[in-house]
């Protein structure tokens, strides 16, 4: 009785048997040529790793020493050193496995079916990108994932009152390489178009200059949040300055973004203080490379004697104070500006 039971146990397992030595029989073995092909397909399909300004890359030549290669690229984007090959290898933007190919077609004059690997060992020293302007916290930032505008805003804490509403990104020539991302994140609109050609004028030597309005971005409309890439510099403009001093409670630089008249920009300074004359604002205007004094009366213009001033950029308005003499010539005032020395210095910060 128990030999019989063991019949069907054992034919079950006969047929797995059979069943598995025939898939392993359709199953080609792995060869390096095939794992090749397979690793290079998962690298097509998911974004090619592809060569940077800075990188550190490895040229080596299986079952040779002679010909190893280790070291970055020049200025014009070839392989900075491979003097093997008879015409320079172009690597910039490229994956390894484009550049691999070129080098054996350049190896294979003197050498029998060489085979070559390409490795990049080092990114750290990509260019920066450099966010400076009207924001909170300026910044150099080591970039190495896909990073976009609105984030560079809020990791810098964000924009300053001095704002203008406009940003400017300089993209140089062969410091990083424009590639769609195949995320969804990556694409406006559903219309498949990458945020990096949102590019309003180009230079002779094939720089980018990228223009964002602050509204747009805020806004989230299309175009408006394109990708940050390594060396760019990121520029969110100041609003240009009407400086307000004398007999005023808050003396202070106003920023200029729209039309703003005589009797609010006082205002926005605290008003008239009590030692104050209103009777006496001096205007400096700087004009064609003169400088132009108009006098106004602030409160002629609030009884609506007379209409009220439009200040322009740069203006010098001053309150009469009793007591002090009329200036003749406008204040010298110190502007603070952004010198290569505190670029420089900026925080580095690094996003990954």
């Amino acid at each position: 009785m128990k030999s019989r039971k063991f019949y069907p146990f054992a034919i079950t397992l006969l047929c797995i048997a059979f069943l598995q030595s025939s898939i392993l029989a359709q199953t080609p073995t792995p060869t390096p040529e095939t794992i090749a092909a397979d690793i290079s397909i998962k690298t097509t399909e998911i974004g090619a790793n592809l060569v940077h300004s800075g990188d550190l890359i490895d040229v080596d030549v299986i079952g040779s020493v002679e010909y190893d290669w280790r070291g970055t690229i020049n200025p014009e984007g070839f392989l900075d050193g491979v003097d093997a090959a008879e015409n320079p290898i172009y690597a910039i933007c490229r994956s390894e496995e484009e550049i691999a190919q070129d080098i054996i077609k350049a190896y294979e004059k003197i050498l029998r079916e060489p085979k070559v690997v390409v490795k990049i060992l080092d990114r750290s020293n990509r260019p920066l990108a450099i966010l400076y302007g009207a924001v909170k916290m300026p910044q150099r930032f080591q970039i190495k994932r896909s990073f976009f505008l609105n984030e560079l805003i809020i990791v810098a804490g964000g924009l300053t009152e001095t704002a203008s509403g406009q940003i400017q990104i300089f993209r140089q020539k062969n410091l990083s390489c424009q590639q769609p991302s195949k995320e969804k994140s990556d694409t406006l609109a559903g219309d498949g178009e990458s945020r990096e050609k949102f590019v309003t004028a180009r230079q002779d030597d094939g720089s980018n200059y990228i223009n964002v309005r602050i509204s747009d971005l805020l806004s989230g409309k299309k175009d408006s949040n394109p990708q940050i890439l390594s060396g760019d510099i990121v520029t969110v403009l100041e609003a240009e300055s009407i400086y307000i001093i004398g007999g005023v409670a808050n003396p202070k630089q106003i920023s200029a973004r729209s039309q703003i008249t005589l009797s609010r920009a006082v205002a926005s300074a605290g008003g008239i203080v009590k030692n104050a004359d209103a009777k006496k604002i001096t205007i400096f205007r700087r004009t064609a490379g003169e400088t132009k004094i108009i006098e106004a009366d602030l409160e002629k213009i609030k009884s609506g004697g007379v209409e009220d001033l439009i200040l322009q950029a740069y203006d010098i308005v001053e309150v009469a104070q009793t007591g002090r003499e009329k200036r003749r010539f406008p204040p010298v005032l110190k502007i603070v500006e952004m010198s290569e020395k505190k670029t420089l210095n900026m925080p580095l910060r690094i996003i990954d």
